[in-house]
């Protein structure tokens, strides 16, 4: 069981690192830029206070969650004694925001300028991000 809980935590793990580096950190650096490749929405869609919301949830994987997530998933791979810190954090952090994400998400509906063109795909991927993040803690917990 060891060896399968290594790669569901490995796997989709480096699958989010990389849509976080193309998709959130871009944004952090330039918003208007994740807006023109489609990773993020527009004020016109989603107001100013929305895209600030969404900007700040971009800085803060620049800043703490993308780095972390490749860290923990190094040290994972390389069996480091910290990674079991640096990985859970990373994990924790992984169901969190979604969480946050899709309760903005619901308490945004129908407010003036809020218009989520993509607002089904927040509620297909976000819960399967969230669930990796749980499982991959459940995995960590138990297999270490």
């Amino acid at each position: 069981m060891a060896d399968v809980s290594f790669w569901i935590i490995q796997i989709p793990g480096w699958i989010l690192f990389i849509y976080l580096v193309v998709a959130q950190c871009t944004a952090a650096l330039s918003y208007q830029l994740g807006v023109r490749m489609g990773t993020q929405e527009s004020a016109e869609q989603i107001t100013q206070i929305g895209t600030a919301f969404w900007w700040g949830l971009a800085f803060a994987d620049l800043v703490f969650y993308t780095p972390m997530l490749g860290l923990g998933l190094v040290g994972h791979l390389v069996k480091a004694d910290w990674a079991l810190l640096a990985l859970g954090a990373a994990l924790g952090t992984t169901v969190y925001w979604p969480i946050a994400s899709l309760a903005t998400v619901r308490a945004a509906r129908g407010a003036v300028g809020w218009s989520l063109p993509k607002e089904r795909q927040y509620w297909i991927l976000l819960p399967l991000i969230a669930g990796w993040g749980f499982l991959g803690i459940i995995l960590l917990w138990t297999t270490t």
